[in-house]
């Protein structure tokens, strides 16, 4: 079948009541898109797909005789407008007549727009009078940009020439108020992707160097300079003919994987989902070995988007010089290559980049000016070239190179900016072959936010944001660290390493160490120095680990740590990486409870190295001050001394060393003002006060059986992350829980309607023995699409309890049908901590049998057998039961 074919079978269809006709036609036209996929040029396709789309309107436009109405022109906007189509894309319309139609024109309009819609067509319809269109487009960006690129279908030429004549007059959008408004709606956009491009489901559209950023340049160029094929650009001086050849060839890729992607969903969809990549990596020729294929789709994606984002800021800065007309008001002359032009730095001649040697030290250039903002166009040009240029030899190859770049990272400044240009425009990819092996790297989990090198590259802007002297710096610890460390460039260059053997066979942090110990080695790092860096990479992971899956108050765990760091520079130097590494991971990841962890970890560790690894770890000291500045605050509110010893003698000393004595004293006064509650009551209560790591729940009372798991299951179904839990039983029988909540987008609950709510939440399943609560929270879509195997870990520790670390699908209720095995095999749970790694939960629990020893073997065995059956099945929300 050819187009024409499809075509003519439009043209068969006589009545536009024939819906099931027209139907036929377009899944026809579907099924010839699909076969001519892999044969014919996407460009093509594009054209075609509007072409027919627009001899269907044409045609059933005729059949409703709505060209019989004088004055009035169907006529196709946006990106229809411009005559390319995508196989689901929205078909933008616009219905102009000269003056308001009457109620009989309306109705015709009407029923013709139904039959659109009745026939599976998606449209976006505006009916206007000219008048209505130019008033709604002054008013409106989006509505002006449509316009401009509006072509005629049927109806009225005349009517349509009027409006193009408004369009393109005085009173319409100026050329400078245009790009103002185009440049400010890209930034904006940009914003909504983190600033970047490296997003690991990115929208091809949207994006950051994606197909808006190249329709942007487009829209600016048909505006001012009535351009209406891109080649006259080249006339102008701002493209090469090379930058224009690429420019097309950046778009038929992602024209190509965006028709790939709507193929494959059958709708409009330009989100890359995970779901999507494996079926649109095979369709793009790259195989079907899942997540093989999608990284070598992803690489080539990420590479197209480069190209097209340095294309864009090179033609739009060129743009606003000559459409704003704006005359240099700041120059700065740096030496005989480079000048500073309101800003940006400029290429003084086209020799400046004729070596490796020359282009890196352009960076120390810029590292050494703070009056640098940026890169003028002339600049990026220039470099573009020269990187392709060198492209037969790593930079760090050769030896003065090497040289130059340890002067780099020893300058105070070249992480402000000369770091930044220097990853986004592929110079450390150029200088390092690791660093090219993790360019577009992906990710496949719901941890990570953004590619391996963007993930490093945000890691070493963290570190440098420690160097900045704010009045009120968000992190004052790691900024007086930075402050008195002899050589700051090591921790720079651990954090450049600490992911950079991602992606090979085997543990990527002992094969980093191995990297950034060689890398070390060629660039005369003194072997002290190396030893330091290649222990942080080695190690980067360590306290993440000890933090949020260890209990940090059990002594043992606190000296084996200790020993692991071995001293107090090592300590100071991991706990800034480790804080960079996850806020670099993605924006929600970062939270009071991870910061509180850490925080609690590193003075305790601190502490143990200043009174000597040979001493084992005494928390006694902690009991007495935690209880001392608990009783003054307790007294000040008029509480008496022996009450509150009375309520403190049915605990064990393991309670005052795991709660602050803000704690303590709010226990106790919740406890003690309801000494009057029956027996059998239970007192829930919450404060967001007490603890930096989140919003405290209290529950105490009479013991009960699956008590814990059914406060779990209320908590995760109200939206609540639950991220540490401790389960004391006093000396009289009384159960004593407290959990740390956040919201489950990681923010502290403070709303004093929302602790109410969960507080009657918590009280009215509690109260409801024997009844099991039923989580209707739903798993998200990314998560469906996620395998996490259960796997589990058995312990003892010093106090001859045992330790469970499980990992498993951090489904809705997970932590209730985990303590729900709990009480079915009689074990007691003293702690939780509960660590979310995207769609991985990663908890440790401390349990016991009824008198309070280890599991036995048997015991472990059976656990395991248990929580895997309970945990590997399939996930069925109780609104599917």
């Amino acid at each position: 079948m050819q187009l024409q074919d499809l075509l003519n079978e439009i043209e068969s269809v006589t009545s536009i009541n024939d819906i099931a006709g027209f139907k036929r036609c377009i899944n026809a036209s579907y099924e010839w898109l699909d076969n001519e996929f892999d044969t014919k040029s996407v460009d093509s396709l594009v054209v075609d797909r509007a072409t027919f789309v627009d001899k269907l309107l044409n045609h059933s436009w005729t059949l409703c005789k709505l060209d019989n109405i004088p004055q009035m022109s169907l006529v196709a906007v946006g990106g229809y407008g411009r005559g390319h189509l995508q196989p689901y894309s929205d078909v933008d319309l616009l219905i102009l007549s000269e003056k308001g139609l009457d109620k009989s024109q309306e109705e015709n309009l009407s029923q013709w727009i139904t039959f659109l819609w009745d026939i599976g067509l998606d449209i976006g319809q505006s009916v206007r009078t000219i008048k209505e269109t130019i008033h709604q487009a002054k008013k409106d960006i989006t509505i002006a940009t449509n316009l401009i690129e509006s072509r005629l279908l049927n109806g009225c030429e005349t009517t349509f020439d009027k409006l193009q004549s408004k369009i393109h007059g005085a009173q319409f959008w100026s050329s400078k108020d245009f790009f103002v408004a185009k440049y400010e709606e890209q930034q904006q956009r940009h914003t909504k992707f983190n600033g970047t491009a490296y997003n690991l489901e990115p929208n091809i559209k949207e994006n950051p160097g994606c197909l808006r950023d190249i329709q942007n340049i487009g829209w600016v160029a048909k505006k001012h300079f009535k351009v209406l094929q891109g080649k006259e650009l080249i006339e102008h001086g701002y493209f090469t003919e090379n930058e224009f050849d690429e420019l097309l060839e950046c778009r038929s890729y992602l024209w190509k994987m965006r028709f790939a992607l709507h193929m494959h969903v059958g709708r409009s969809e330009n989100r890359l989902l995970f779901d999507y990549q494996p079926a649109v990596a095979q369709r793009l020729g790259f195989g079907d070995e899942g997540k093989s294929s999608v990284e070598k789709m992803m690489k080539s994606f990420f590479r197209i988007v480069r190209r097209i984002s340095e294309l864009n800021e090179m033609l739009l800065q060129l743009f606003r010089q000559d459409i704003l007309a704006n005359k240099v008001k700041r120059k700065e002359v740096l030496d005989d290559d480079f000048e500073v032009l309101d800003g940006l730095i400029a290429a003084r001649h086209d020799n400046v980049f004729e070596t490796p040697e020359k282009l890196l030290n352009f960076f120390s250039v810029i590292a050494k000016s703070s009056s640098i903002e940026g890169l003028h166009s002339s600049s990026l040009r220039l470099l573009r070239n020269a990187r392709r240029q060198f492209n037969t030899q790593y930079f760090s190859e050769r030896g003065k190179c090497r040289v130059i770049f340890m002067q780099l990272v020893q300058l105070p400044d070249f992480f402000r900016l000369s770091w930044d240009l220097m990853y986004k425009h592929g110079i450390m990819q150029a200088y390092l072959s690791q660093w090219d092996h993790i360019v577009g790297m992906m990710q496949f989990d719901l941890f990570h936010a953004y590619t391996v090198d963007e993930h490093t590259h945000r890691l070493v802007k963290n570190i440098h944001h420690y160097t900045l002297d704010l009045p009120d710096h968000p992190f004052p610890r790691c900024r007086r660290m930075m402050m008195n460390v002899d050589k700051p460039e090591l921790l720079f260059i651990a954090g450049i390493f600490h992911d950079i053997a991602k992606g090979r066979n085997g543990d990527h942090s002992t094969l980093g160490a191995a990297d950034v110990a060689n890398f070390c080695v060629m660039h005369n790092v003194s072997e002290k120095d190396t030893k330091l860096v290649s222990w942080l990479v080695e190690q980067h992971l360590l306290m993440s680990v000890v933090a949020q899956r260890r209990d940090i108050y059990d002594p043992e765990v606190v000296n084996d740590f200790a020993a692991k760091v071995r001293n107090k520079n090592n300590l100071n130097h991991l706990y800034m990486l480790t804080l960079a590494d996850i806020r670099a991971t993605n924006s929600n990841l970062w939270n009071d409870w991870k910061s509180s962890l850490l925080r609690e970890l590193y003075l305790m560790t601190r502490k143990a190295l200043e009174d000597g690894l040979e001493n084992k770890v005494d928390l006694h000291d902690r009991i007495l001050e935690h209880k001392e500045l608990a009783l003054n605050a307790l007294h000040e509110e008029g509480y008496k001394a022996e009450h509150i010893e009375h309520l403190w003698q049915r605990f064990d000393n393991s309670y005052f060393i795991r709660f602050k004595s803000a704690q303590l004293a709010w226990h106790a006064k919740v406890i003690l003002q309801h000494e009057t509650t029956d027996e059998e009551g239970l007192i829930i209560d919450l404060n967001e006060k007490t603890s930096k790591a989140g919003t405290e729940v209290l529950i105490y009372g009479k013991d009960r059986p699956n008590l814990f798991a059914q406060a779990a299951s209320v908590l995760d179904s109200r939206n609540c992350s639950i991220h540490d839990a401790n389960i004391l039983n006093t000396q009289d029988g009384y159960i004593f829980d407290t959990f740390v909540i956040l919201d489950n987008n990681g923010k502290r609950i403070d709303s004093q309607n929302r602790m109410q709510s969960l507080k009657e939440a918590i009280h009215n399943q509690l109260n409801k023995p024997g009844e099991q609560h039923k989580n209707q929270r739903r798993m998200s879509r990314r998560m469906r699409q996620l395998k996490v195997p259960t796997k589990m870990r058995f312990f003892t520790n010093q106090s001859n309890m045992t330790l469970l670390e499980l990992e498993a699908l951090d489904s809705p209720g997970l932590l209730a049908r985990i303590s729900e095995q709990f009480v079915k095999l009689n074990i007691d749970l003293h702690m939780a901590k509960i660590s979310t790694i995207g769609e991985r939960a990663e908890d440790l629990f401390i349990l016991s049998n009824p008198d309070k020893k280890a599991l036995s073997q048997e015991q472990q065995t059976l656990l395991k057998s248990e929580l895997t059956k309970a945990l590997d099945k399939e996930y069925k929300p109780a609104y599917m039961s």
